[in-house]
């Protein structure tokens, strides 16, 4: 417990200093542009990726604890691929308009 809160410490002090490197020339923004895109659109793939294995797996497990209800938890399971998979398109759109 107490490495996860120096973990999320050390985090949050990360990310609160982020505005203070954010005024340089513009330059290195532009090299970097590219790398960054491609590691944020595999981070969002990857999570997407675990999220809809956890949700199939999760259906599944509660079409077998009760058979009766598999139109109801088929709707929501597809409601909610369509939403996890809608973060993946989202991310991608943005870094194909932000990367140029």
């Amino acid at each position: 417990m107490r490495t996860l809160q120096y973990i999320f410490m050390t985090l949050s002090a990360l990310l609160l200093a982020t505005p203070a490197f954010a005024q340089g020339s513009g330059d290195a923004a532009s090299i970097y542009a590219p790398l960054a895109a491609g590691i944020g659109m595999g981070i969002a793939s990857g999570l997407c990726g675990i999220g809809q294995g956890k949700a199939i797996a999760s259906s599944s497990e509660a079409v077998a604890r009760n058979p009766g209800a598999r139109p109801a938890i088929f709707l929501f399971l597809m409601l909610g691929l369509a939403f996890i998979e809608s973060l993946a398109l989202f991310t991608f759109v943005i870094i194909y308009l932000f990367v140029k």
